[in-house]
């Protein structure tokens, strides 16, 4: 969930009511949008707000990001419209344990079989279905509690076929938030590929004096130190805003990756929102105290 400034994912919050319950969420998130392979076995099979990736294997498929369980369909199409059977999913991973990423997940568990593999900071929400969550965990921001299979730490490789994923504990936005790293070859080359779990001190986050989370601020600036350090050629994440999506997609021809290799505007992503971190983290530290 990523909802600093909103212009960042989507336009305006629209209210959908789901249980009887109203929840706040952007239109763009379950807006479908053209699955595209973006290099070598690595596929965008997300929405137009909340992005999902399908990485393939003759050993069968991983999918990060199970999205909002209205958007599991979306999902299902995607795939199948590039030519995958949905049940070929044999591991399902998320980017971070905020609904609009992992709701859909024991949907997905269900209908594929796949292994649920999270990071171990975000494991006790996942379970609880959002439940442990510090920051979300009114009525409105809860979803299927979830069994994870296999729970990761921080450097964990996830493996299948040939396929292999590192799992980069980036905290801050959840406890654990989770950055993947991947190789990927296209066309006889080779690129490192990041896709960013979330840099976002989001409106209400308590940077100073949370209780609830009383080691938030160390574990921001761990999360910035670990991206600044990743080599970087594609650059993704958990919201196609993040990297541009729309416009690099606009320009992507003959399925080449070449509108996604994007070094500099990685670094460029990340140093803003590190100066946005700083900035809200001076603001709180300066405000009186309670």
């Amino acid at each position: 969930m990523s909802m600093t400034r909103l212009p960042i994912i989507g336009a305006f919050l629209s209210v959908v009511a789901l249980g009887g319950i109203a929840r706040a969420q952007s239109p763009d998130w379950t807006e479908p949008f053209p699955p595209f392979r973006i290099a070598g076995n690595l596929y965008y099979v997300g929405s137009k707000g909340l992005a999902s990736y399908l990485i393939t294997t003759p050993a069968g498929h991983v999918l990060i990001n199970s999205d909002l369980e209205a958007n599991v369909p979306l999902l299902r199409a995607s795939v199948e419209k590039l030519g995958f059977k949905f049940s070929d999913i044999k591991i399902l991973l998320i980017s971070h344990a905020h609904w609009d990423h992992d709701a859909g997940s024991a949907m997905i568990k269900q209908i594929t079989g796949a292994k649920y593999m999270v990071m171990d900071a975000d494991v006790p929400v996942v379970e609880s279905g959002g439940k442990e969550d510090f920051q979300y965990n009114a009525p409105e921001f809860l979803y299927p509690a979830t069994k994870v299979d296999r729970i990761l730490h921080d450097g964990d490789e996830v493996k299948i076929g040939d396929a292999v994923l590192v799992a980069h504990l980036t905290p801050g936005h959840t406890k654990g938030c989770t950055t993947w790293t991947m190789k990927v070859k296209d066309n006889g080359k080779e690129y490192n590929v990041v896709i960013v779990g979330s840099p976002n001190v989001n409106t209400g986050y308590k940077l100073v004096g949370n209780s609830l989370y009383p080691g938030i601020v160390a574990d921001y600036e761990r999360m910035f130190h670990v991206l600044k350090s990743l080599p970087c050629d594609i650059f993704l994440g958990a919201h196609g805003a993040y990297f541009d999506m729309e416009a690099k997609y606009a320009r992507r021809k003959d399925e080449s990756p070449a509108a996604f290799v994007d070094p500099g505007g990685y670094a460029r992503f990340v140093a803003d929102k590190e100066r946005e971190y700083r900035a809200t983290l001076a603001r709180q530290r300066a405000a009186p105290a309670p």
